[in-house]
């Protein structure tokens, strides 16, 4: 199993690298506090991030994953243009068996939601990547390519 990562280190760790990358961003918010996780602004640029952990369990992080993708997608109430989904590493594993799971679904919230991605967040070695949230359907029919 992987180690689990609390919300606060992803969270933490993200800040870090924007802010070396120049972004300006909102503060932290306080525990219970409603609203976007981070506000990250550059260059006329603004990134509404939502940012989660890696829970020891698969339905516990099966339900924040849920539960991200519309927090996530609610920032268009309020004129996002960007929304970026961020979650530990640990979550590359599981996320292309996820989009093949909900392959019809998956590939339609992509096409209503271009703005959408997934940024891997990677603790240890304070480095993201960031990826679409169409690149891991593409992940899946990639591993189930048996030719």
């Amino acid at each position: 199993m992987q180690n689990p990562v609390k919300n606060s280190e992803c969270e933490s760790c993200l800040r870090k690298l924007l802010i070396n990358e120049g972004f300006k961003l909102s503060l932290q918010r306080a525990s219970g506090e409603t609203g976007v996780d981070i506000l990250a602004s550059k260059n006329n640029e603004d990134l509404h991030i939502e940012v989660i952990g890696y829970k020891k369990t698969g339905p516990a992080r099966a339900k924040d994953f849920y539960e991200i993708f519309f927090r996530a997608v609610s920032r268009l109430n309020n004129g996002a243009q960007n929304c970026v989904i961020a979650l530990p590493k640990q979550f590359e594993v599981g996320l292309p068996a996820r989009a093949g799971h909900h392959r019809v679904a998956w590939e339609r919230i992509g096409e209503a939601f271009p703005e959408l991605e997934i940024w891997l967040v990677d603790v240890d070695e304070a480095s993201y990547k960031k990826t679409s949230w169409v690149y891991w359907l593409g992940k899946f029919r990639g591993s189930q390519d048996l030719s």
